[in-house]
C-alpha cells in the first residue's frame, strides 16, 4: 500500500514509482481509506524473472505468502514456464492494461484457450491481500454473469491469476471511450441486467455471501455479444447471512460509494445496490460518476439525475436524463424500469434500497415499480430522527469536491493523470 501523508484530515499518498508515474490514488478521513483510481499511461511491462522450474505450491487449505489467510484451490496450477511461454514472454504487445495490482497479458494456453494473466507487482502488500482474496473468493463462484478463474500460479516471489479471456473491453470503455460507436439501448438493457443477475448470485446464492465492493463500469467486462461478466473480486469481502454488516477499511472507487460506507466503514450488500444504482445512472445517461475533465464539480451523478428521475415519473418525459448520443432510440417502458431501479438503488437510507434480485426482476418486467416504492414516504418521515447522523448528500458531495481538489494538485506537481484502471484492473 502506498504510503501516506496526514493533511487536513485527509490521506494523501506519496506517488509510486513505475506505474505510469503515480500509484492508487487514496482518501478518506482517519481510517477510513479509498481507493479512487491509478496512474495514467501504460508504463512498460515486468521483465520477467529467471525461469525457476522448481516452483512450490500450497496444498489444500495452506496459506501462501503473508497474510496467513488459508486457502483452498480447486483451479489449475500453473508454472511459471507455462504463464512465459503463454504470453509469449510478457511482452508489450499482449499487454492487456495495468493498475495498482500489477500487469494483465493476453496469453494463449496450449489447449488454444486464450486467457487473461493478471501479475502481482512483486513486494506489495496490498496486492498480496488483494491476490488471496480474490482467489479464495472467485473459486467458490461460477455463473455465466461472473469472470471465471482458470488457474493460478506462485512461483517464488511470482503471484499470477489466470482468468477467462472476455475479448471485448468493459462497459465503461463502450460507454465513455472516445471515438467509441454509440451503444443502443437494447445493448445497454442487456448489460444492466446481466450485471444485476451476477451481483444477485453473489448476495443471495453464495454461501458464504459475498460483497463485491467495487461495482463499476469499469469491472463489467463485456464478451463479443456483448454479455457482462462481473470481474475484480480483489476488495470482496464475505459474509454470512446473519450479518447486518461487516465493519472494514473504506476502500472501492470514489463517485460508487454508498453514504454510509464512506462515512462509517460499515460494509452491507446494500452498499453494493448504491454502487450499482451509480451504475445504472452511466447506461442511463451516458455521463461519468465524476467526470474530471469538469473544471468545477458541483454535484455529483447521482445528485444531477435524482430531480430529473423525480420529474420524469411525473411527467413521462425522460428526454431529458436520457443519453442525448440514443436521440430517442429506447424502449419507454424499459427507460422506466431502469430509471425506477436506479433511484430506489441510490437511496440514502441504505435500509430503503432493494436487494438485488428485486432489482432483476423489475429490469425483467417481472415486477411491479410499485414495490421499489413502496412506504416510501412514510418510511423517509420516520428515518429522519432516526438517521439524523447519516453521511448526508452535502457533506458527500463536499468531500467529493475537496477530494478532487487535491488530486489535481497531487497532478500538478508530479505530472501524472489520474485515469481508471482499466479491464481486470
Amino acid at each position: 500500500m502506498c504510503k501516506k501523508k496526514k493533511k487536513k484530515g485527509y490521506y494523501i499518498p506519496e506517488q509510486s514509482a513505475g506505474v505510469g508515474g503515480g500509484g492508487p490514488y487514496y482518501y478518506g478521513k482517519p481510517d477510513h481509506v479509498v481507493r479512487v483510481g491509478t496512474g495514467g499511461g501504460w508504463g512498460q511491462p515486468p521483465q520477467p524473472p529467471p525461469v525457476n522450474s522448481s516452483s512450490e505450491f500450497p496444498g489444500p487449505g495452506m496459506s501462501m505468502g503473508s497474510g496467513n489467510v488459508p486457502l483452498a484451490f480447486s483451479q489449475s496450477q500453473f508454472s511459471y514456464d507455462e504463464l512465459v511461454a503463454a504470453t509469449g514472454g510478457f511482452t508489450q504487445y499482449n499487454l492487456l492494461g495495468q493498475g495498482g495490482f500489477g500487469f494483465v497479458h493476453k496469453g494463449v494456453l496450449p489447449s488454444g484457450q486464450e486467457v487473461a494473466i493478471k501479475s502481482l507487482k512483486p513486494g506489495s502488500g496490498q496486492g498480496e491481500r488483494e491476490f488471496q482474496a480474490e482467489v479464495e473468493i472467485i473459486s467458490r463462484v461460477h455463473h455465466r454473469y461472473l469472470v471465471s478463474l482458470v488457474g493460478y500460479c506462485i512461483s517464488d516471489g511470482q503471484r499470477m491469476l489466470v482468468y477467462e479471456y472476455v475479448p471485448n473491453n468493459t462497459l465503461e470503455f463502450h460507454l465513455h471511450g472516445k471515438g467509441q460507436v454509440v451503444m443502443d439501448w437494447q445493448t445497454r438493457m442487456r448489460i444492466a441486467l446481466g450485471s444485476a443477475k451476477g451481483l444477485a448470485y453473489l448476495h443471495e446464492d453464495c454461501h458464504p455471501r459475498i460483497i463485491h465492493r467495487d461495482i463499476k463500469s469499469a469491472n463489467i467486462l463485456l464478451d463479443h455479444d456483448y454479455e457482462a461478466k462481473v470481474a475484480d473480486f480483489g476488495l470482496a469481502k464475505l459474509t454470512t447471512a446473519n450479518d447486518t454488516h461487516v465493519s472494514t477499511r473504506v476502500m472501492g472507487t470514489f463517485g460508487y460509494l454508498a453514504p454510509e460506507y464512506a462515512s462509517s466503514g460499515k460494509l452491507s450488500d446494500k452498499s453494493d445496490v448504491f454502487s450499482f444504482g451509480v451504475m445504472l445512472l452511466e447506461i442511463l445517461t451516458g455521463r461519468k460518476p465524476i467526470d474530471p475533465e469538469t473544471e468545477y464539480m458541483n454535484d455529483s451523478l447521482v445528485e444531477w439525475a435524482r430531480p430529473l428521475i423525480a420529474k420524469a415519473k411525473e411527467d413521462g418525459d425522460y428526454n431529458e436524463l436520457v443519453d442525448p448520443r440514443l436521440k430517442a432510440n429506447y424502449d419507454r417502458n424499459e427507460m422506466e424500469q431502469m430509471a425506477s431501479c436506479a433511484a430506489a438503488s441510490i437511496r440514502h437510507s441504505a435500509r430503503r434500497r432493494p436487494k438485488m434480485s428485486q432489482i432483476v426482476r423489475a429490469l425483467e418486467g417481472n415486477a411491479l415499480l410499485d414495490s421499489l416504492d413502496e412506504k416510501e414516504i412514510r418510511e423517509e418521515a420516520a428515518l429522519v430522527t432516526s438517521e439524523s447522523n447519516v453521511y448526508d448528500t452535502r457533506a458527500y458531495n463536499d468531500d467529493m469536491l475537496r477530494f478532487r481538489k487535491m488530486i489535481m494538485s497531487t497532478e500538478e506537481s508530479s505530472g501524472s493523470e489520474m485515469g481508471s484502471s482499466g479491464p481486470y484492473r
